[in-house]
């Protein structure tokens, strides 16, 4: 068979450890046999974020804004013993972070789901689909220690020098301080894109914050939310037979163990980081969730939801085998490479998209899986495999469609 031509490349942004070495292997069995693959590739491996003083993390993102499309492998975000063991210049920010706020938007994550891998909630019939504020709090945060007795405050200076000021605290000896902060542009994006896929997927919408207690931070989130939603979404939920609710963010966790699935959950930023891997994990495995970043201007990113897989990653230095879940990766490429296709009008692209999709679950639901799925599978007798074996079980399931 000829193999697929693309139009327009993907921005492609190649990560860390062992989710690295599984990019590679997706990429030389499953992806160019089949496509004649066009990419603009950026390293975002952390030697070479460190090398760049990370400027290849803005240049990728630069690159997503221009193509409308990328694909990003899972990275590491650097805390101390990180810094360490790659003899790093400085503790670079996560990339995410830095992609996120770049390009705005919404990350929607939703649990790959997959017959004989049932939910540990077993109410849980339908999935969850977390949808992340992609900007600010945490993640855009500064942070100062304290080294002794003072005074600490919030201060605004408006253009015309006028002072506005917060006391934080009266500190009697050391501590810490953390500055957040969020623009209203990006929660109406936020809000918008939320309400526009309930809409498509037709299913309810939930938002959850602790507006009690944070009156203004979370309050303000809260109410554009609700403000749009009576403005420009109330008729067309009614219409659709779908609702919007919001409740305290302690209030949806409870309510979410109890409910039978099938909603989207808006969270802000830590907290959909936070939940997206709950859901994942809930749902059999960190590595079967799907995630896509979508900005305001229709620009998309997709990533697997989970991280490096460290411990694997030293496993296979060592030259013992592995059996990594490749999944959610193998997903990211899948989406990005039909969105290029929807977009590009490659209606075969797509096919092929969709068709590998449909190839990862059947290998799974064949009894073939990685050792994360084997321990958790109703299946009886699963063949464990281990992570190379499981690409190629993938792809001989692919050819057999």
């Amino acid at each position: 068979m000829d193999k697929i031509v693309m139009k327009t490349p993907l921005v492609e942004m190649d990560g860390d450890e062992m989710t690295r070495i599984l990019w590679k292997m997706i990429k030389d069995e499953l992806i160019l046999p089949y496509i004649d693959l066009k990419t603009v590739y950026y390293d975002l491996g952390l030697k070479n974020r460190n090398e760049t003083d990370d400027k290849i993390t803005v240049e990728s993102a630069e690159a997503t804004k221009k193509y409308g499309v990328a694909v990003k492998c899972a990275t590491i975000t650097p805390n101390a013993a990180r810094v360490k063991e790659y003899n790093l210049k400085e503790m670079w920010k996560s990339p995410n972070g830095t992609i996120r706020a770049m390009l705005d938007g919404t990350v929607f994550r939703a649990p790959i789901v997959v017959k004989g891998i049932e939910p540990v909630v077993k109410n849980w019939k339908k999935p969850i689909i977390i949808a992340r504020h992609a900007y600010g709090d945490v993640y855009k945060a500064v942070e100062m220690k304290i080294p002794s007795a003072g005074k600490a405050e919030l201060v605004f200076t408006d253009e015309n020098g006028n002072e506005s000021r917060e006391l934080i605290h009266n500190f009697t000896g050391a501590g810490i301080i953390q500055g957040q902060h969020n623009i209203c542009s990006s929660i109406k994006s936020f809000a918008r894109s939320c309400f526009s896929y309930a809409l498509d997927l037709k299913q309810t919408l939930w938002f959850a914050t602790k507006d009690t207690i944070s009156k203004k931070y979370d309050h303000t989130f809260k109410d554009i939310f609700n403000e749009i939603y009576e403005k420009e979404y109330k008729e067309k939920f009614s219409n659709a037979g779908i609702e919007y609710f919001y409740t305290l963010i302690d209030d949806a966790v409870a309510r979410v163990m109890k409910s039978e699935g099938g909603f989207i959950w808006a969270c802000k930023n830590y907290d959909g980081d936070v939940f997206s891997d709950m859901i994942s994990s809930a749902f059999g495995s960190l590595a079967m969730m799907t995630s896509v970043l979508v900005s305001p201007s229709g620009i998309y990113e997709y990533e697997a939801a989970h991280g490096t897989v460290q411990r694997h990653y030293y496993k296979y230095l060592k030259g013992e085998e592995t059996s990594t879940n490749s999944v959610a990766t193998i997903f990211a490429w899948t989406g990005a490479l039909r969105k290029r296709g929807e977009l590009d009008n490659i209606p075969e692209l797509c096919t092929y998209a969709d068709k590998l999709e449909k190839a990862c679950i059947k290998t799974i639901e064949d009894g073939k899986m990685t050792k994360d799925l084997a321990l958790i599978t109703e299946i009886k007798n699963p063949t464990v495999l281990n992570s190379m074996q499981f690409i190629k079980a993938i792809k001989d399931t692919f050819e057999s469609m």
